[in-house]
């Protein structure tokens, strides 16, 4: 059978029970009606709930669901049509502790109540390098998980770029949030952790093109507004995720000066 189109997904993702596909004016100004309700309504558990930002396929939400029975995760993109995959794995794999929300991340807080989430991750997001108000590790996203997220929460960032690893450092340095983890190269580390084995589509394509795997983790545990760091950043010279990649998918070996 073909594959299906971005249509038949979105239908088709209206019958798994484990995908939310709130309609705009359900959410705009808001709050949907499990807010505050996930672990009791639509989990029928107590446990942490650790939330997957702009998940694209699914990978980290369906391998920690697999990994930490303990803990509920949800995936979180506007892009139904890749999302797709992990909700359907999910399914077929009877993961009750993963679950999917189709929806824009600028509206993430109609979903959840304060105290409410235990952790984030931070796949691979655009790095926005022109636009801060949009990227995902931004003083105004940080405020915003922040009203959310358990007092002192933890966040992980994996991601390409260098320009959004060190743009995040910086911020997480000037506003004095504990730093958990911090490494420019993972995979050439000593750090051990079974999350390791967890590999996103885009993640194995960098590596292949022997770009290093950026890693930060951090608490959201700032007594103050958050501020943006005043530092001028060089930008990475390919763009963000996946752009790279394609200019060169069909080469065998990795692109020239692309090691950032």
């Amino acid at each position: 059978m073909g594959k299906k189109n971005k249509l038949e997904k979105f239908a088709e993702m209206d019958t798994f029970p484990n995908v939310i596909q709130a309609a705009f004016d359900e959410v705009f100004r808001k709050d949907y009606h499990l807010k505050g309700k996930w672990s009791d309504s639509f989990f029928g558990n107590g446990r942490p709930i650790v939330l997957e930002l702009g998940c694209g396929k699914g990978e980290y939400t369906v391998g920690l669901a697999r990994q930490f029975p303990d803990k509920n995760f949800i995936g979180i993109d506007i892009k139904g049509a890749r999302m797709h995959a992990g909700a359907q794995q999910a399914v077929n794999e009877g993961l009750k502790n993963a679950a999917f929300i189709r929806t824009r991340i600028e509206l993430i807080e109609s979903f959840f109540g304060p105290g409410e989430v235990d952790e984030i991750w931070l796949t691979f997001p655009d790095p926005q390098m022109n636009k801060t108000r949009k990227r995902l590790t931004s003083c105004r996203f940080m405020e915003m998980y922040a009203r959310f997220l358990k007092p002192g929460g933890t966040v992980h960032l994996k991601t390409d770029s260098r320009f959004l690893y060190t743009y995040t450092r910086t911020m997480v340095l000037h506003n004095q949030l504990s730093m958990v983890n911090d490494f420019s190269d993972l995979y050439h580390s000593d750090f051990e952790d079974p999350l390791l084995s967890i590999r996103t589509y885009y993640e194995e394509r960098f590596m292949a093109h022997q770009i290093p795997i950026k890693y930060l983790s951090f608490l959201l545990d700032h007594k103050k507004p958050l501020a943006e760091p005043e530092v001028d950043i060089p930008h990475d010279i390919y763009h963000n995720a996946g752009r790279s990649v394609k200019l060169y998918e069909n080469d065998q070996k990795a692109p020239p000066n692309l090691n950032v």
